[in-house]
């Protein structure tokens, strides 16, 4: 595919934005979420520098949500042949099709990003006066992953299930 046909095939810029979206917004709620959790996690390291492994797992958590938008991105740019191919020729309905595909991770990985980043600093505090009540800690952020998980599991399936081709 010549340039040229690259951008006139408005499928696959509407295909691509999709997956632009899913790492950029997720990402975008990892590195909120991680940083909440960080200065958390700095600050009990402040008074317990023992307490270092376990604040870490806590403030590693809200990473998750970077790592689900990437992957949803890496599917998108295989299904449409930008890895691993030549880019196909999308129509715009197909493109939007795929679009609307990675909003869920892109959205929820925004959002609960952020939020796990505020309960694994909840979660962090639990551990600078309890650290035995560790794995207690650890379900509260874990509940908020749950969502991230349906998030990705409906944009995987849906991004999967749109037909593309001749």
């Amino acid at each position: 595919m010549s340039l040229g046909e690259f951008f006139n095939n408005q499928g696959i810029f509407f295909a691509l934005a999709g997956a632009a979206l899913a790492v950029l917004f997720s990402g975008a709620g990892s590195a909120i979420g991680v940083g909440i959790a960080g200065q958390a996690a700095a600050g009990v390291m402040t008074e317990d520098p023992s307490k270092f492994a376990k604040v870490l797992v806590m403030q590693l958590l809200p990473g998750t949500q970077g790592l689900y938008g990437l992957l949803i991105g890496f599917v998108t740019l295989s299904k449409v042949g930008i890895i691993g191919g030549s880019a196909a020729t999308l129509t715009s309905v197909q493109g939007l099709e795929i679009l609307a595909a990675c909003l869920p991770i892109a959205i929820v990985g925004l959002i609960s990003g952020k939020y796990q980043g505020k309960t694994s600093a909840a979660s962090i505090g639990i551990i600078a006066k309890k650290p035995d009540q560790f794995a207690k800690a650890m379900l509260l952020p874990a509940m908020v992953e749950t969502y991230a998980i349906l998030a990705l599991l409906i944009s995987f399936l849906a991004v999967n299930g749109i037909s593309i081709g001749a």
